[in-house]
């Protein structure tokens, strides 16, 4: 006696990618703004910060939430939560140019979302927490005097072009299909963003997705919003450069197997 096989499951629909890359973006920015809003110094008026997670926690936070997200969102819209990721997917051959647009939004719209609702939370606060947290940006990314470590325009611009090219290299590699370990890119995915953001927090708050960049800078406002422009071109430049360069270097090589007595 012979049983039908179990059909396959369906192809997601556009909607519920869309609404898997807001989730994911929400997931991204609420984790990462949430922490160094919340955690990053605590009590938030000792400057000594004997509880807060810090550079390192901060780091963390954000390679955490894409793992996560990747595991939880990724087989249904692919896992991108970021505009710069996407269009870099789509320059390697990776991604439709027809859904970048609807993507983009997605991700935009889950990153003010993650932001407002942090924004919510720390108006809750003790006196003065969120008038702070404004003062301070609301963890906008900045150059110069809003530079962490004091860092110029140049310095900014250079790094996310790096960090971005550096992470999509990534992302192409453990995501290819000739090589690629099933189950384990959100993890490299996620620790390359923690190493990444360690590098470049002291420099310009690590921007890497201009979506986050965005969503933070709204609600600080001002000069922030000023130097947004960095944080929204010059990831994309980084993740076109390896989008472009990945596809030439890489994507045609000829893998062959060689043998353990070799």
């Amino acid at each position: 006696m012979s049983f039908p096989e179990a059909p396959e499951p369906a192809e997601p629909s556009t909607l519920a990618r869309l609404l898997a890359e807001t989730f994911g973006t929400f997931l991204l920015v609420f984790g990462l703004v949430g922490t160094a809003t919340f955690s990053a110094a605590f009590p938030s008026s000792d400057a000594s910060n004997p509880l807060g997670v810090g550079f390192l926690g901060v780091a963390v936070a954000l390679g955490l939430t894409v793992m996560i997200g990747a595991y939880a969102f990724g087989p249904i819209s692919g896992g991108h939560f970021n505009p710069a990721v996407t269009l870099g997917l789509a320059a390697a051959g990776r991604f439709a140019w027809s859904d970048v647009i609807t993507y983009i939004v997605a991700q935009l719209v889950g990153a003010i979302l993650g932001a407002t609702a942090i924004f919510a939370l720390a108006s809750a606060g003790p006196a003065g927490f969120l008038d702070s947290a404004v003062k301070g940006g609301f963890v906008s990314n900045g150059y110069g005097e809003h530079s962490p470590g004091g860092f110029g325009l140049g310095a900014a611009i250079a790094i996310e072009i790096i960090i971005t090219a550096l992470f999509l290299f990534v992302i192409l590699g453990v995501t290819n299909a000739k090589h690629a370990v099933a189950g384990f890119a959100p993890i490299a995915i996620g620790f390359t963003l923690t190493l990444l953001l360690l590098i470049s927090i002291p420099i310009d708050n690590a921007s890497i997705n201009p979506a986050r960049s965005i969503a933070t800078a709204i609600f600080g406002g001002g000069d922030w919003l000023a130097q947004l422009w960095v944080f929204i071109v010059f990831p994309i430049v980084g993740a076109l450069i390896a989008g472009l360069s990945y596809r030439l270097l890489f994507d045609g090589v000829k893998y062959t197997k060689t043998s353990a007595a070799k």
